[in-house]
């Protein structure tokens, strides 16, 4: 629904550009001046919403998972940091790790509606940088919500293409990639997966609970535990 809403203001903007030039050429420059320049903001604004790397629209979560820590409150701040700690350790390539304050539109953005996220990435390669890991932990009564949420969040050129036209979507499974792309894009999350599992078991140590009962299994595109 946000990208087809976005794909409508585009086209507008492109229509508005096309009709400001078409009156430039047939009355002047001053008369179709401002549909030109009013086309292109509309199109510029598309593609910024459509890139703003602070909100997390549903329609881009493709793999989750989640578990909720009894007795673990006021642990979020070490699940983060540890999970950072083990993914430096596992030396997995070309990571960038992130620290952002996230929301999941525009407006709940201006309220103030936001909650801190790890943002992992696969720098490697043009078709695994759109995948990112959000991770989050946080305080939920006397326990702690930890989850993270796999992405597809296509660069600047795919959003200009899908605007123009459908030319991309979503992948709907991991057979949509070449076997390469499987195996590196499964090795990538089962990775940010493990790293947070150990900051999850560290403090579940901590407080004397017992790992084994994690769930460990996502649900969705990839499915990996």
């Amino acid at each position: 629904m946000a990208n087809s809403i976005l794909r409508i203001f585009f086209w507008a903007g492109i229509l508005m550009f096309l009709f400001g030039l078409l009156v430039t050429e047939l009355i002047g420059l001053g008369h179709g001046g401002s549909y030109v320049e009013t086309g292109i903001i509309f199109m510029v604004a598309a593609v910024v919403i459509a890139m703003l790397p602070d909100v997390l629209r549903k329609d881009q979560v493709i793999d989750k998972w989640a578990a909720l820590i009894e007795k673990a409150t006021g642990k979020a701040g070490e699940v983060l940091n540890g999970t950072v700690t083990f993914l430096n350790e596992s030396q997995a390539p070309s990571l960038h790790l992130e620290k952002r304050r996230v929301s999941t539109g525009i407006v709940t953005g201006l309220m103030g509606n936001e909650r801190t996220f790890l943002v992992v990435t696969d720098m490697r390669s043009f078709t695994l940088k759109p995948y990112q890991v959000f991770v989050n932990a946080r305080d939920y009564g006397n326990s702690l919500d930890v989850s993270w949420y796999l992405t597809y969040r296509p660069t600047s050129w795919q959003i200009i293409a899908s605007l123009i036209a459908k030319a991309i979507s979503i992948p709907k499974d991991i057979s949509d990639l070449n076997v390469f792309d499987q195996q590196d894009l499964t090795a990538y999350v089962t990775n940010a997966h493990h790293c947070l599992l150990k900051a999850v078991e560290k403090i579940m140590f901590d407080a004397g609970l017992d790992p084994s009962k994690l769930d460990r299994k996502t649900r969705g595109f990839l499915g990996v535990s």
